[in-house]
């Protein structure tokens, strides 16, 4: 029997086999099997600060420019986000997150005939059309147009799709989804290959959180939550797992944590609040021992990172936080040390520079669509 692998091999291979070595765009979604969005650009949107490590030549925006040619849906998985199209027939049909009362399938149905006719529709152009539905108040305070909230639900319901973004302005189209066999072993299959996903995407993930993650999945495919809970009940039998200083923790069952093959690099990475190797709050403390918070929604007065302070990766340590900000079109940053002491080594601060570099041409995407947009 293979022994339980050390917390420093659970942390190699947190890292190593999600920081895989760049590839194509396609093929890093798929690989990944789901990318978390944000719309925050701070100083980029996370989907592209996830991909710009994953991605050779990868420039803030790439996911959305080709978008259309990918092969990929935003759609609900766990969070919102990108999913490779063949995902879909494991999410849809759904059970909708609100139910609709009447007077809602009727304004729906209406809704869904327009975008029908028009192919693929603005959200301004739906609200112009359908003033008369009012406002209602908005996900973060404010008030939006009822059409907006509405094409939103109707997204999650599978009536439509996200056809294209522009400037992060989503453009729907009409959407069916096929039947699906809905015999039990039918559904446990899909249940089984959704846990898998969140499996491969957060491993090596400690018992309490994969339960966590599975009733996330209320979220896109609550029609499936009981079948996710059979599956978590017998995760040893069809997963590689270990206990280390008393917790279960859970790997896909072809990879060995403790295999010498995982080994980080030694360079410097800022990670995404919602990457998969710090999603995980409670594995993060448990692997690095501190507390990493995202503020983005936290008064200022009460921050003690930052808005959106980005980790810090050096090799296989975490060593605190980014916080990153464009000064006409220069990357300006401020770190922030876990142990409150800074990191003086000079191979640190070579690090350092060099992720800025890279980011500086990441970010260059950003200041490229802007330009086409105003040409055009």
């Amino acid at each position: 029997m293979a022994r339980s692998p050390t917390f420093a091999e659970l942390r190699r291979h947190a890292i190593a086999r999600s920081l895989f070595k760049p590839v194509t765009l396609p093929a890093a979604v798929r690989r990944l099997g789901f990318v978390q969005a944000d719309p925050m650009r701070a100083p980029a949107r996370a989907q592209d600060l996830i991909l710009y490590q994953r991605v050779r030549d990868y420039r803030a925006g790439d996911l959305e420019r080709r978008y259309e040619r990918l092969g990929l849906e935003e759609d609900a998985f766990v969070n919102y986000g990108f999913v490779p199209r063949d995902m879909l027939a494991l999410l849809h049909p759904r059970t909708p997150r609100r139910p609709w009362d009447a007077d809602t399938q009727s304004r729906a149905r209406d809704v869904l005939a327009f975008v029908q006719e028009r192919g693929v529709v603005h959200p301004r152009e739906v609200g112009e059309a359908f003033v008369h539905h009012g406002r209602v108040a908005g996900y973060w305070g404010g008030e939006l147009n009822a059409s907006t909230r509405l094409l939103d639900d109707m997204h999650h319901h599978g009536w439509l799709r996200v056809r294209r973004r522009e400037s992060g302005t989503r453009f729907y189209e009409a959407m069916a989804h096929a039947a699906q066999d809905d015999s039990p072993a039918a559904r446990l299959a899909r249940a089984q290959a959704l846990v898998d996903i969140i499996v491969a995407l957060y491993a090596p993930i400690p018992s309490p959180s994969l339960g966590y993650l599975v009733t996330l999945l209320r979220y896109g495919a609550n029609h499936l939550a009981a079948e996710a809970r059979a599956v978590v009940k017998v995760a040893r039998e069809r997963y590689g797992h270990a206990v280390v200083d008393g917790v279960t923790w859970f790997w896909p069952a072809d990879e060995n944590p403790s295999s010498r093959r995982h080994q980080p690099d030694e360079g410097v990475r800022l990670l995404a609040p919602f990457d998969p190797v710090v999603w995980d709050r409670r594995r993060f403390e448990m692997l690095w021992g501190w507390a990493y918070r995202f503020e983005a929604y936290v008064p200022a007065p009460r921050r003690t990172m930052g808005h959106y302070a980005l980790p810090v990766l050096w090799g296989e340590r975490m060593v605190g936080w980014a916080n990153l900000r464009l000064e006409r079109g220069q990357l300006r940053h401020q770190l922030g040390f876990a142990d409150g002491r800074a990191v003086v080594d000079p191979n640190f601060k070579r690090g350092v520079d060099e992720e800025l570099a890279r980011l500086q041409g990441f970010l260059a995407g950003y200041r490229e669509s802007s330009q086409g947009a105003a040409s055009a």
